[in-house]
């Protein structure tokens, strides 16, 4: 494993963090999360334009063609900066479900307008259950008329209510195992039968959505990859979401450690500083030896991920 990130790692943080602390301060997240979208068109454009709607798609589909290490530099100043948004849910859920088990003309398709900033996606398939594996996969596909329809529930899906596109799991056949017979589905937003929810939530700089379909009728060009064969791919996209997400959450605790040493410089008690005190300083230490830790479990996960390493998935639990 490469220890440290390259000069153009290094300058990608630099941009993102110049861009975030100019176009994304607290005025702006707290505006957006009191707003339906959480983002503005002006906002999501200008994330387009510095090529961050496709980092990881290939670049033939429109994108950047850049690794999860690459990812996790970015993450870590969204995290940093708490930019509102459907990023995860766009670019990291749906979109990268169409990367990842997309057929070449539905990734031509979708991929492009994603990166460009013209199409938005979400990724359906936590369900009422609860439950984050195979099993959890309920909802029934049944074939119909030389498609399906689709029926059922799905909860906690990221910003659906802004999506064009919306790539849904559902369950095709009951198989040997849990993971044989999830298959994936494309709807669009505006699907009949298919109804969405904005579900209250603490976070408000990100909207959970619940998706339901009844008798969602999806043509057999929608589905996404091979039918029946569709967890593979969808624990794929999952085990990068997951890496991505502890990188943004790194960010964030990164910048609470430095606005908390930064306080404890400036705050006086008894007349001095409050970080000269031995029970400031050695929790401030605390704290950084924690965020450390995480951050080197995210850069490997990331790298082993990368690299298709057996101890991948491992390593993306160890991360979360």
């Amino acid at each position: 494993m490469d220890i440290g990130f390259s000069e153009e790692q290094e300058l990608l943080r630099e941009t993102a963090r110049r861009f975030l602390e100019s176009r994304c301060d607290t005025q702006f997240v707290r505006q957006r999360m009191a707003e339906p979208a959480a983002v503005t068109d002006e906002f999501w454009r200008k994330l387009a334009e510095q090529g961050w709607l496709g980092i990881v798609y290939p670049e033939d589909d429109g994108g950047s063609g850049l690794g999860l290490v690459d990812l996790v530099v970015l993450m870590e100043e969204m995290g940093r900066a708490v930019m509102p948004g459907p990023f995860l849910s766009t670019v990291l859920l749906g979109g990268a479900a169409i990367a990842e088990a997309g057929s070449p003309a539905q990734r031509r398709h979708w991929l492009p307008e994603i990166s460009a900033g013209n199409a938005k996606a979400a990724l359906a398939w936590t369900e009422p259950n609860l439950r984050w594996d195979a099993a959890g996969i309920m909802l029934r596909a049944r074939e119909a008329g030389g498609g399906y329809t689709l029926s059922g529930v799905k909860l906690f899906v990221g910003d659906a209510h802004l999506a064009d596109i919306i790539a849904v799991a559902a369950r095709t056949r009951h198989g040997s195992t849990m993971e044989d017979g999830v298959s994936l589905f494309l709807m669009p937003r505006d699907t009949p039968g298919l109804t969405i929810n904005v579900l209250p939530t603490i976070d408000e700089t990100r909207k959970l959505c619940e998706v339901r379909l009844d008798n969602a009728a999806a043509p057999a060009g929608a589905v996404l990859g091979e039918i029946h064969q569709g967890w593979a791919p969808l624990s794929r996209v999952i085990a990068r979401a997951t890496v991505a997400l502890a990188a943004e959450m790194c960010g964030g605790a990164q910048q609470v450690l430095d606005m908390t040493v930064a306080y404890a410089k400036m705050r006086v008690a008894f007349g001095k500083p409050i970080g000269s005190y031995q029970g400031v300083k050695h929790q401030a230490a605390d704290m950084l030896v924690a965020l450390e830790n995480a951050k080197s479990l995210t850069y490997y996960a990331a790298w082993a991920v990368d690299h298709g390493l057996d101890e991948a998935p491992l390593a993306v639990s160890m991360a979360k």
